[in-house]
């Protein structure tokens, strides 16, 4: 089976923790025990998440004052290098006769894309509203709230190609482990003499693990983050943990915009285009919820309505 895995930022960075290289690391390890079982038996492409990572190289290029900040295009590039080379090594590590590598990915993106002029995408570090309110001031940036705090928003567009695809497609032939299109890959678009330059916005993540997934037919999507399933009422007395749903029944409901929501929509583009199935849960449960005991499994309309798992409190394993 070939599986593409894709880890959500708050998977590899859990709320409230600090951005430092040994937290990261213990989290990405963690992460790689969860996914070494499915890369020894299937076939496996990962793909990640960079808010906080490419928000935390727009701060770190503040402290040279005198030179031209970077556009996130290229501090893109820079978070799948730090972070493909964390999971690449720990991966190593777990699976020493896998061959594994990390590919530079770039995704092309519609230049008139609405999402330039209406920018949703959370990136960098929490602030309070004081903190908040002064680097809209200085830095022009727009900020909207996230939770109890407020971070800087980015515009989101939509991913069109991934322009690797035949060097991803090789590198999975030849069974290796490929990590690649990380933070949704590197916005790129084609200038009037159709070279590609850089855009400033970061794609999410989620869009661009179903168009990789369907790109190179792979047999399930699995949208991996620190909740254990989509849940219907999230936050209300009357949640349920969602078990098993159609795009179809889905999309008749409502999801946290910028968290949730992008991955029902991402899970059900991903089945209505090859009819395989998708799943959303925890990445510790990542081997439960490949055989269906645990997340949400999207599968393709006409085939169940939607179900629930017995309570909201845990999913039995």
């Amino acid at each position: 089976m070939l599986i593409v895995a894709a880890l959500g930022g708050n998977a590899l960075l859990r709320r409230g923790q600090r951005l430092d290289q040994s937290v990261q690391q213990r989290n990405i390890d963690a992460a790689v025990r969860s996914l070494a079982g499915l890369a020894s038996d299937h076939r496996l492409v990962i793909t990640h998440g960079n808010g906080p990572q490419v928000g935390l190289l727009a701060l770190a290029q503040e402290a040279y004052r005198d030179a031209t900040p970077y556009s996130l295009d290229v501090l893109g590039s820079e978070t799948q290098g730090m972070i493909g080379y964390l999971v690449e090594e720990a991966m190593r590590e777990a699976l020493p006769a896998r061959e594994v590598a990390t590919l530079l990915t770039q995704v092309m993106v519609d230049p008139a894309d609405p999402a330039f002029a209406h920018p949703t995408k959370r990136i960098g570090p929490g602030y309070t509203e004081v903190e908040a309110r002064r680097l809209i001031a200085e830095r022009g940036w727009m900020v909207a709230r996230d939770g109890v705090a407020y971070r800087r928003i980015v515009a989101s567009p939509a991913p069109q190609r991934i322009l690797e695809m035949a060097a991803i497609r090789l590198l999975v032939e030849h069974d290796v482990t490929v990590i690649c299109a990380g933070g949704g890959g590197v916005p790129v678009a084609a200038d009037p003499s159709g070279a590609w330059r850089g855009v400033e916005a970061v794609i999410d993540k989620d869009y661009t693990a179903a168009l990789l997934a369907r790109e190179i037919h792979a047999d399930l999507l699995l949208l991996l983050t620190d909740v254990d399933a989509v849940q219907l009422h999230w936050g209300a007395s009357e949640a349920r943990k969602i078990h098993m749903a159609t795009p179809l029944t889905l999309r008749r409901e409502q999801f946290a915009e910028g968290t949730m929501a992008p991955k029902v929509e991402a899970a059900c583009r991903f089945v209505e285009s090859t009819g395989h199935r998708a799943a959303i849960g925890s990445l510790d449960q990542a081997g439960a919820i490949l055989r269906g005991l645990a997340g949400t499994n999207v599968v393709r309309d006409g085939i169940t309505p939607m179900s629930f798992w017995p309570d909201t409190d845990g999913i039995n394993l």
